[in-house]
Protein backbone atom coordinates (compact mmCIF):
# COMPACT_ATOMS: atom_id res chain seq x y z
CA UNK A 1 0.00 0.00 0.00
CA UNK A 2 1.35 3.44 -0.93
CA UNK A 3 2.10 6.21 1.53
CA UNK A 4 -0.70 8.35 0.05
CA UNK A 5 -3.25 5.63 0.63
CA UNK A 6 -2.23 5.12 4.25
CA UNK A 7 -2.37 8.84 5.16
CA UNK A 8 -6.13 8.98 5.98
CA UNK A 9 -5.81 5.87 8.15
CA UNK A 10 -2.92 7.45 10.01
CA UNK A 11 -4.92 10.64 10.61
CA UNK A 12 -7.88 8.65 11.90
CA UNK A 13 -5.62 6.61 14.17
CA UNK A 14 -4.11 9.80 15.52
CA UNK A 15 -7.59 11.13 16.37
CA UNK A 16 -8.62 7.86 18.01
CA UNK A 17 -5.44 7.68 20.10
CA UNK A 18 -5.70 11.28 21.26
CA UNK A 19 -6.34 11.73 25.01
CA UNK A 20 -10.02 11.74 25.95
CA UNK A 21 -11.38 14.64 28.00
CA UNK A 22 -11.86 13.90 31.67
CA UNK A 23 -15.30 12.57 32.61
CA UNK A 24 -15.88 10.74 29.26
CA UNK A 25 -17.27 7.24 29.75
CA UNK A 26 -15.61 4.27 28.02
CA UNK A 27 -17.15 3.55 24.65
CA UNK A 28 -18.41 7.12 24.12
CA UNK A 29 -17.31 9.14 21.06
CA UNK A 30 -13.83 10.59 21.35
CA UNK A 31 -13.04 14.28 20.96
CA UNK A 32 -9.80 16.19 20.72
CA UNK A 33 -8.78 19.78 21.19
CA UNK A 34 -6.15 20.85 18.69
CA UNK A 35 -5.39 23.68 16.30
CA UNK A 36 -6.98 23.25 12.90
CA UNK A 37 -4.37 22.72 10.22
CA UNK A 38 -4.26 25.87 8.09
CA UNK A 39 -3.45 23.79 5.02
CA UNK A 40 -6.79 21.92 5.23
CA UNK A 41 -8.88 23.01 2.26
CA UNK A 42 -12.27 21.79 3.46
CA UNK A 43 -13.87 21.93 6.90
CA UNK A 44 -16.71 19.81 8.29
CA UNK A 45 -18.83 21.66 10.84
CA UNK A 46 -21.30 20.27 13.35
CA UNK A 47 -23.26 23.23 14.67
CA UNK A 48 -25.71 22.03 17.28
CA UNK A 49 -26.37 18.84 15.28
CA UNK A 50 -26.68 20.67 11.95
CA UNK A 51 -23.90 19.49 9.59
CA UNK A 52 -22.21 21.87 7.18
CA UNK A 53 -19.35 21.41 4.70
CA UNK A 54 -17.41 24.50 3.63
CA UNK A 55 -13.92 25.83 2.94
CA UNK A 56 -11.38 27.64 5.04
CA UNK A 57 -11.45 30.43 2.50
CA UNK A 58 -15.13 31.05 3.25
CA UNK A 59 -14.62 30.94 7.01
CA UNK A 60 -11.60 33.23 7.04
CA UNK A 61 -12.57 35.66 4.28
CA UNK A 62 -14.07 38.23 6.69
CA UNK A 63 -12.92 39.45 10.09
CA UNK A 64 -15.30 37.40 12.24
CA UNK A 65 -15.12 35.03 15.16
CA UNK A 66 -15.07 32.15 12.68
CA UNK A 67 -11.86 33.54 11.20
CA UNK A 68 -10.26 33.49 14.64
CA UNK A 69 -11.43 29.91 15.17
CA UNK A 70 -10.20 28.55 11.84
CA UNK A 71 -7.02 30.53 11.26
CA UNK A 72 -5.01 28.26 13.57
CA UNK A 73 -4.79 30.85 16.34
CA UNK A 74 -7.20 29.07 18.70
CA UNK A 75 -8.02 25.46 19.37
CA UNK A 76 -11.24 23.94 18.12
CA UNK A 77 -13.12 20.87 19.33
CA UNK A 78 -13.28 17.99 16.84
CA UNK A 79 -14.73 14.51 17.07
CA UNK A 80 -13.32 11.24 15.82
CA UNK A 81 -14.87 11.80 12.39
CA UNK A 82 -13.09 15.12 11.96
CA UNK A 83 -16.23 17.23 12.48
CA UNK A 84 -15.54 20.55 14.16
CA UNK A 85 -18.07 21.02 16.95
CA UNK A 86 -19.66 24.41 17.63
CA UNK A 87 -21.99 24.55 20.61
CA UNK A 88 -24.59 26.77 18.99
CA UNK A 89 -27.98 26.39 17.33
CA UNK A 90 -27.61 25.47 13.68
CA UNK A 91 -30.96 26.93 12.63
CA UNK A 92 -29.47 29.99 10.92
CA UNK A 93 -25.88 28.87 10.44
CA UNK A 94 -26.48 28.15 6.74
CA UNK A 95 -27.51 31.79 6.31
CA UNK A 96 -24.32 32.87 8.09
CA UNK A 97 -22.22 30.77 5.68
CA UNK A 98 -24.06 32.11 2.63
CA UNK A 99 -23.40 35.66 3.78
CA UNK A 100 -19.69 34.87 4.18
CA UNK A 101 -19.68 33.39 0.67
CA UNK A 102 -21.67 36.05 -1.19
CA UNK A 103 -21.67 39.16 0.99
CA UNK A 104 -25.49 39.31 1.06
CA UNK A 105 -28.43 37.00 1.75
CA UNK A 106 -32.23 37.18 1.55
CA UNK A 107 -33.44 38.02 5.05
CA UNK A 108 -36.36 36.23 6.75
CA UNK A 109 -39.78 37.84 6.51
CA UNK A 110 -40.73 36.93 10.07
CA UNK A 111 -39.72 39.48 12.70
CA UNK A 112 -38.99 36.67 15.17
CA UNK A 113 -36.69 34.84 12.75
CA UNK A 114 -35.01 38.10 11.82
CA UNK A 115 -34.29 38.71 15.50
CA UNK A 116 -32.87 35.18 15.85
CA UNK A 117 -30.59 35.72 12.84
CA UNK A 118 -29.42 39.03 14.34
CA UNK A 119 -28.47 37.18 17.55
CA UNK A 120 -26.44 34.62 15.59
CA UNK A 121 -24.73 37.33 13.54
CA UNK A 122 -23.74 39.10 16.75
CA UNK A 123 -22.37 35.86 18.21
CA UNK A 124 -20.18 35.20 15.16
CA UNK A 125 -19.32 38.93 14.85
CA UNK A 126 -20.48 39.19 11.22
CA UNK A 127 -20.73 42.97 11.18
CA UNK A 128 -22.26 43.39 7.73
CA UNK A 129 -25.07 40.96 8.47
CA UNK A 130 -25.67 42.64 11.83
CA UNK A 131 -26.24 45.97 10.10
CA UNK A 132 -28.55 44.41 7.49
CA UNK A 133 -30.68 42.75 10.16
CA UNK A 134 -30.89 45.91 12.26
CA UNK A 135 -31.98 47.95 9.24
CA UNK A 136 -34.62 45.38 8.29
CA UNK A 137 -36.00 45.30 11.84
CA UNK A 138 -36.16 49.10 11.94
CA UNK A 139 -38.07 49.19 8.65
CA UNK A 140 -40.51 46.59 9.94
CA UNK A 141 -41.11 48.61 13.10
CA UNK A 142 -41.78 51.74 11.04
CA UNK A 143 -44.11 49.88 8.68
CA UNK A 144 -46.00 48.30 11.56
CA UNK A 145 -46.47 51.60 13.34
CA UNK A 146 -50.15 52.59 13.08
CA UNK A 147 -50.92 55.57 10.90
CA UNK A 148 -52.95 57.12 13.68
CA UNK A 149 -53.91 56.15 17.21
CA UNK A 150 -57.50 56.75 18.34
CA UNK A 151 -57.93 56.40 22.10
CA UNK A 152 -61.30 55.18 23.37
CA UNK A 153 -62.58 57.18 26.31
CA UNK A 154 -63.85 55.03 29.20
CA UNK A 155 -64.57 57.70 31.83
CA UNK A 156 -64.87 61.50 32.18
CA UNK A 157 -61.65 61.54 34.19
CA UNK A 158 -59.78 59.79 31.41
CA UNK A 159 -61.18 62.27 28.90
CA UNK A 160 -59.93 65.21 30.97
CA UNK A 161 -56.49 63.63 31.25
CA UNK A 162 -56.30 63.13 27.48
CA UNK A 163 -57.39 66.71 26.81
CA UNK A 164 -54.85 68.07 29.29
CA UNK A 165 -51.96 65.95 27.98
CA UNK A 166 -52.11 67.10 24.36
CA UNK A 167 -51.34 70.41 22.68
CA UNK A 168 -53.31 69.46 19.56
CA UNK A 169 -56.92 70.38 18.90
CA UNK A 170 -59.25 67.47 19.65
CA UNK A 171 -62.20 65.93 17.82
CA UNK A 172 -64.35 63.53 19.85
CA UNK A 173 -67.16 61.37 18.53
CA UNK A 174 -69.59 59.93 21.07
CA UNK A 175 -71.71 57.13 19.67
CA UNK A 176 -73.78 54.80 21.81
CA UNK A 177 -76.61 53.16 19.91
CA UNK A 178 -77.94 51.32 22.96
CA UNK A 179 -78.57 54.59 24.81
CA UNK A 180 -82.11 54.91 23.47
CA UNK A 181 -85.56 54.14 24.88
CA UNK A 182 -87.44 54.55 21.59
CA UNK A 183 -87.23 52.79 18.28
CA UNK A 184 -85.07 54.25 15.53
CA UNK A 185 -86.28 55.67 12.25
CA UNK A 186 -85.53 53.74 9.09
CA UNK A 187 -82.53 55.90 8.16
CA UNK A 188 -80.98 56.22 11.63
CA UNK A 189 -78.74 53.15 11.52
CA UNK A 190 -77.39 54.16 8.13
CA UNK A 191 -76.73 57.72 9.32
CA UNK A 192 -74.99 56.47 12.47
CA UNK A 193 -72.63 54.40 10.34
CA UNK A 194 -72.01 57.41 8.11
CA UNK A 195 -70.98 59.46 11.15
CA UNK A 196 -68.56 56.74 12.23
CA UNK A 197 -67.13 56.44 8.70
CA UNK A 198 -66.66 60.20 8.50
CA UNK A 199 -64.84 60.13 11.83
CA UNK A 200 -62.45 57.47 10.51
CA UNK A 201 -61.82 59.42 7.29
CA UNK A 202 -61.11 62.65 9.19
CA UNK A 203 -58.78 60.76 11.55
CA UNK A 204 -56.76 59.46 8.59
CA UNK A 205 -56.65 62.85 6.91
CA UNK A 206 -55.74 65.00 9.94
CA UNK A 207 -53.98 62.45 12.19
CA UNK A 208 -50.79 64.51 12.34
CA UNK A 209 -52.57 67.74 13.29
CA UNK A 210 -55.55 66.74 15.44
CA UNK A 211 -56.14 64.26 18.24
CA UNK A 212 -59.20 62.08 17.66
CA UNK A 213 -61.07 60.48 20.58
CA UNK A 214 -63.88 57.94 20.52
CA UNK A 215 -66.42 57.68 23.32
CA UNK A 216 -68.80 54.71 23.45
CA UNK A 217 -70.04 55.10 27.03
CA UNK A 218 -71.57 58.58 27.06
CA UNK A 219 -75.20 59.52 27.57
CA UNK A 220 -75.77 60.66 23.98
CA UNK A 221 -76.46 58.53 20.92
CA UNK A 222 -74.35 60.43 18.39
CA UNK A 223 -72.57 63.67 19.24
CA UNK A 224 -69.42 65.40 17.98
CA UNK A 225 -67.31 67.63 20.26
CA UNK A 226 -64.48 69.91 19.18
CA UNK A 227 -61.78 71.17 21.58
CA UNK A 228 -59.04 73.75 21.24
CA UNK A 229 -56.39 74.59 23.83
CA UNK A 230 -58.08 72.40 26.43
CA UNK A 231 -61.63 73.80 26.19
CA UNK A 232 -64.69 72.86 24.18
CA UNK A 233 -65.15 75.06 21.12
CA UNK A 234 -68.17 73.49 19.43
CA UNK A 235 -70.58 70.60 19.64
CA UNK A 236 -72.73 68.98 16.96
CA UNK A 237 -75.49 66.71 18.23
CA UNK A 238 -76.89 64.40 15.56
CA UNK A 239 -79.95 62.96 17.29
CA UNK A 240 -83.55 64.13 17.68
CA UNK A 241 -86.93 62.83 18.83
CA UNK A 242 -89.65 62.72 16.19
CA UNK A 243 -93.33 61.81 16.42
CA UNK A 244 -94.37 58.99 14.17
CA UNK A 245 -97.87 57.53 14.11
CA UNK A 246 -98.90 57.37 17.78
CA UNK A 247 -95.35 56.82 19.02
CA UNK A 248 -92.03 58.57 19.40
CA UNK A 249 -88.91 57.61 17.46
CA UNK A 250 -85.27 58.55 17.65
CA UNK A 251 -83.70 59.92 14.53
CA UNK A 252 -79.98 60.12 13.83
CA UNK A 253 -78.88 62.83 11.41
CA UNK A 254 -75.71 63.08 9.33
CA UNK A 255 -74.77 66.80 9.09
CA UNK A 256 -71.62 66.12 7.10
CA UNK A 257 -70.98 69.70 5.99
CA UNK A 258 -71.31 71.10 9.52
CA UNK A 259 -68.98 68.44 10.97
CA UNK A 260 -66.37 69.09 8.33
CA UNK A 261 -66.65 72.84 8.88
CA UNK A 262 -66.14 72.54 12.64
CA UNK A 263 -63.16 70.27 12.06
CA UNK A 264 -61.55 72.92 9.88
CA UNK A 265 -62.43 75.62 12.41
CA UNK A 266 -60.45 74.05 15.24
CA UNK A 267 -57.33 73.84 13.09
CA UNK A 268 -56.73 77.48 14.02
CA UNK A 269 -55.97 76.28 17.55
CA UNK A 270 -52.92 74.28 16.45
CA UNK A 271 -50.40 76.95 17.47
CA UNK A 272 -49.77 77.44 21.20
CA UNK A 273 -49.81 81.22 20.87
CA UNK A 274 -53.59 81.27 20.41
CA UNK A 275 -56.07 81.42 17.55
CA UNK A 276 -55.76 83.77 14.63
CA UNK A 277 -58.38 86.51 15.18
CA UNK A 278 -58.79 87.21 11.48
CA UNK A 279 -59.47 83.54 10.79
CA UNK A 280 -61.85 83.40 13.73
CA UNK A 281 -63.83 86.28 12.30
CA UNK A 282 -63.87 84.71 8.84
CA UNK A 283 -65.21 81.41 10.19
CA UNK A 284 -67.69 82.97 12.59
CA UNK A 285 -65.67 82.08 15.68
CA UNK A 286 -65.46 85.69 16.95
CA UNK A 287 -67.74 88.68 16.69
CA UNK A 288 -66.82 91.29 14.13
CA UNK A 289 -65.79 94.80 14.99
CA UNK A 290 -62.79 96.28 16.68
CA UNK A 291 -61.67 99.17 18.82
CA UNK A 292 -62.39 99.29 22.53
CA UNK A 293 -64.85 96.40 22.47
CA UNK A 294 -62.31 93.87 21.18
CA UNK A 295 -61.15 92.87 24.67
CA UNK A 296 -64.71 92.12 25.86
CA UNK A 297 -65.39 90.08 22.75
CA UNK A 298 -62.28 87.97 23.31
CA UNK A 299 -63.20 87.39 26.95
CA UNK A 300 -66.71 86.27 26.01
CA UNK A 301 -65.36 84.05 23.27
CA UNK A 302 -63.25 82.14 25.80
CA UNK A 303 -66.44 80.84 27.43
CA UNK A 304 -68.56 80.43 24.31
CA UNK A 305 -69.38 76.99 22.89
CA UNK A 306 -71.16 76.61 19.57
CA UNK A 307 -73.84 73.96 19.99
CA UNK A 308 -75.60 72.77 16.88
CA UNK A 309 -78.23 70.05 17.26
CA UNK A 310 -81.66 69.07 16.15
CA UNK A 311 -84.39 70.24 18.51
CA UNK A 312 -85.38 67.46 20.86
CA UNK A 313 -89.15 67.41 20.30
CA UNK A 314 -90.60 67.98 16.87
CA UNK A 315 -94.36 68.18 16.57
CA UNK A 316 -94.68 66.84 13.03
CA UNK A 317 -93.74 63.64 11.30
CA UNK A 318 -91.04 63.30 8.67
CA UNK A 319 -91.97 64.70 5.32
CA UNK A 320 -92.61 62.35 2.37
CA UNK A 321 -89.44 63.30 0.57
CA UNK A 322 -87.23 62.90 3.62
CA UNK A 323 -86.99 66.65 4.22
CA UNK A 324 -87.34 67.96 7.77
CA UNK A 325 -86.98 71.35 9.36
CA UNK A 326 -83.85 71.60 11.48
CA UNK A 327 -83.73 74.10 14.32
CA UNK A 328 -80.46 75.50 15.63
CA UNK A 329 -80.01 76.91 19.11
Amino acid sequence: MSAEASAPEAAAAECLESPKPSGVEPGSPSYSLKPLTPNSKYVKLNVGGSLHYTTLRTLTGQDTMLKAMFSGRVEVLTDAGGWVLIDRSGRHFGTILNYLRDGSVPLPESTRELGELLGEARYYLVQGLIEDCQLALQQKRENLSPLCLIPTVTSPREEQQLLASTSKPVVKLLHNRSNNKYSYTSTSDDNLLKNIELFDKLALRFHGRLLFLKDVLGDEICCWSFYGQGRKIAEVCCTSIVYATEKKQTKVEFPEARIFEETLNILIYETPRGPDLALLEATGGAAGGGGAGRGDDEENREHRVRRIHVRRHITHDERPHGQQIVFKD
